[in-house]
């Protein structure tokens, strides 16, 4: 049944990622989810030995920052830091006396890219850079197309927050700035969601500053209305590294969650968001995972968690699942627990529109879930939870006990 469920996903993926760029990338992906801290020295001396190792020359696009100068800059010293030839690539909307759109087609910048190592996109608003490196008409300027190039003959496309969120075929774009919103009102193309720049192929959607932020949530609507089957939230000053063959590894502070929908149901006749039968899996630094199959393995240093491990749990039960880190919080109790299920609401408050309504979240242990734990305290990888959610009514307003 694994093994049926492992191929069908890889030929899915595979037909996914051989749409409009036929040949094969043979670079690999650095995609940061935001906050990347200059002492991170694991993510950065992975951006530069991807890009050719020391003396690597590498491009940084300032494009999406709102202060292109400064971050174009600060990027350029952390790559000298850790040995790579930096140079930057003046197109962005908001660098003073530049037209962003002719720059994007300058023939000399775009050949000067094509031959780098690697290129980094700074972080700021996705928006900017899409609709810099793209024209008016949705067609390739000659500095996307030096991008590609770069990227199918062995270069490193590595981009942090508004640069990891290019990575998709589908990105958000202008969402609202909490997660409930979007989670009861779904997404609307154009507004919260757009086309990104689709570096990772076409199955894929991937998002940013994920568990600190606590956006897993908005993710699943974003994946239902746009036909995703497997998503990719990064944690900030965190990275997933994808090579040619598809294998992820995560690396840096923390983690990503890995949302799998592939065998999930939708009743259509709710108004509301609902699911059943999806997957939630955790990964921690130093784990890998196949993007085609699925099929994952923990860092060296872990080891399966026994029952023996576990400890005795009251019911594991969280009020705000879309808090800052909560989903993950929440899982690692559960793989630390002898409970089999864990339980959490998002609701908004009584200013909120409609603030009754809310969902429930639901966490399972099913045969196929592995559960890791590291010698070092609070490192777990947990793969493969079962995730049911509903649309539920929270009754408003509210009354003190007493």
């Amino acid at each position: 049944m694994l093994k049926s469920w492992c191929l069908a996903l890889a030929l899915a993926l595979a037909c996914a990622c051989s749409g409009v760029h036929a040949q094969e990338p043979k670079g690999s992906l650095v995609i940061i989810g935001g906050a990347l801290r200059a002492d991170n020295a694991e993510v950065w001396r992975k951006i530069v030995a991807l890009a050719g190792g020391r003396g690597a020359r590498i491009a940084v696009l300032p494009t999406a920052a709102g202060t292109p100068e400064r971050e174009g800059q600060l990027t350029v010293d952390c790559l000298k830091r850790y040995g790579a030839r930096p140079f930057v690539v003046p197109v962005a909307p908001l660098l003073p006396g530049t037209d962003a759109r002719k720059v994007a087609d300058d023939p000399a910048l775009a050949e000067q890219m094509s031959k780098a190592g690697g290129v980094f996109f700074t972080g700021g608003d996705q928006a900017r850079i899409t609709s810099t490196l793209r024209r008016a008409d949705g067609s390739n300027t000659a500095l996307l197309d030096a991008l590609w190039r770069l990227y199918r003959r062995g270069g490193v496309i590595a981009g942090t927050s508004a640069g990891a969120a290019i990575m998709s075929r589908t990105m958000f774009y202008d969402p609202p700035l909490d997660v409930m919103p979007v989670l009861k009102n779904g997404v609307v193309d154009g507004k919260d969601v757009a086309p990104g720049l689709g570096f990772v192929g076409d199955g894929v959607f991937i998002d940013q500053h994920f568990l600190v932020r606590g956006r897993f949530a908005r993710m699943l609507p974003a994946m239902v209305a746009k036909g995703y089957t497997l998503g990719l939230g990064i944690d900030e000053n965190t990275a997933v590294v994808v090579g040619p063959a598809h294998e992820a590894m995560v690396i840096g502070y923390r983690g990503a969650l890995v949302l799998d929908l592939l065998g999930a149901s939708v009743d259509k006749t709710q108004p509301l968001l609902n699911l059943s039968n999806a997957h939630i899996s955790y990964l921690d630094s130093g784990d890998r995972l196949n993007l085609l199959t699925l099929a994952v393995a923990p860092g060296p240093d872990k080891a399966p968690l026994t029952d023996a491990d576990r400890e005795h749990r009251a019911p594991i039960f969280s009020t705000d699942i879309v808090g800052n880190t909560s989903v993950v919080d929440l899982l690692e109790k559960l793989a630390d627990s002898d409970q089999q299920r864990a339980v959490g609401v998002a609701f908004e408050g009584p200013g909120s529109a409609n603030p009754e309504r809310g969902f429930e979240f639901t966490f399972t242990r099913v045969p196929e879930t592995r559960e890791y734990a590291a010698n070092r305290e609070d490192a777990y990888s947990i793969y493969r939870i079962r995730m049911d959610v509903r649309p539920v009514r929270i009754a408003q307003p509210f009354y003190s006990a007493q």
